[in-house]
């Protein structure tokens, strides 16, 4: 008996191919028929033959290793991992990865010296490229990658024009649905919570709901997290005492705005009907679950992902952007 580990040979002769052909079916040549593919990754699997990922990459220039980028300034850990957006994201760049034999870096750039290790870790090459999820619309890291000509895809349109893909929703049309439901009810005194209006997607979500809902509406502004939904939906509440319908720009916000509306002793939606956005998890936790304009976050994060190996397999590559259509989703809030 030996200990001796599992060679190339081992695989070539349990599989009945050449040695150049496993070669190949492992360092992700596309020229290989999809069934030898398979006769190949089988016979990978019995004999327990590990690749030698530095040799792998000496051949192709690749780590198999993909960077997930969050980006922002002053974003502390708890609160990015704590929301479920974020991990949504994540759900669909890792499942569509995990099919391409490609790995997630995470990487979180919450400072200066975060950021310029980013740039400094890809152009060392210790992945393949980028995916960017900027949580502030000032953020640079965007621009950088771009300087820097390292393959990335940002999720979100970015606030400037930049020539890099990015994945999007078409938020105004999504903050639309919501207005349209809150008015087809016959409420008539509508308020809205928006986002930080200094990201592109805040805006377009509260120029969305005034399209139809008029351009008067009453705002007040969060920036995303539970506790600025409550503390933007009691300003609102203060000001505008008759209030029967409120969009709210994300379902964290919306879950903090429910809770201020029921110590008001508001009943939703008997007298104030609620609508969020995301259909996140906190949407169907609520009592009433929220009516939400549903956010394909999970075939967005997949889609940035795809448009990433795209760009790394084609370096010249035109950047695309690529924008997701909203969908209501109607529960027990409105």
């Amino acid at each position: 008996m030996t200990d001796a580990a599992p060679t190339l040979e081992d695989v070539a002769r349990v599989a009945g191919v050449s040695r150049a052909t496993v070669s190949r079916v492992i360092n992700g040549i596309r020229n290989v028929d999809t069934e030898i593919q398979k006769i190949v990754r089988a016979a990978i699997e019995q004999t327990g033959y590990a690749p030698n990922r530095a040799a792998r990459s000496l051949v192709t220039r690749r780590t198999g290793a993909i960077a997930l980028v969050v980006s922002g300034a002053g974003s502390p850990a708890d609160q990015v991992f704590g929301d479920p957006f974020f991990g949504r994201v994540v759900s669909g760049v890792v499942d569509f990865l995990r099919g391409h034999r490609m790995h997630p870096l995470l990487m979180l750039a919450d400072t200066e010296d975060a950021r310029a290790d980013v740039i400094a870790h890809l152009r060392q090459g210790g992945a393949d490229g980028a995916l960017l999820v900027s949580t502030h619309a000032d953020d640079d890291l965007p621009a950088r990658c771009v300087r820097a000509r390292l393959p990335a895809v940002l999720f979100a349109r970015p606030a400037s024009s930049l020539p890099i893909s990015y994945v999007d929703l078409d938020h105004r049309a999504g903050a639309r649905l919501a207005a349209r439901r809150l008015l087809e009810q016959g409420r008539k005194n509508l308020g809205t919570v928006s986002g930080p209006l200094g990201v592109p997607a805040s805006r377009d979500r509260l120029a969305g709901f005034r399209d139809v809902a008029g351009a008067r509406v009453p705002n007040e502004e969060g920036n995303f997290t539970h506790e600025s939904g409550e503390a933007a939906m009691a300003r609102l509440l203060a000001a505008h005492s008759d209030l029967d319908g409120v969009f709210v720009a994300n379902d964290l916000m919306a879950a903090g705005a429910l809770g201020v509306l029921h110590r008001a002793g508001a009943r939703v939606p008997e007298d104030v009907a609620l609508v969020g956005f995301d259909d996140s998890s906190p949407a169907r936790s609520c009592r009433p679950a929220l009516t939400t304009v549903r956010q394909p976050v999970e075939q967005m994060g997949a889609e940035m992902a795809r448009l990433l190996l795209a760009r790394i397999e084609d370096p010249a590559r035109a950047p695309t952007p690529v924008i997701f259509e909203p969908a209501l989703v109607v529960r027990g809030s409105a």
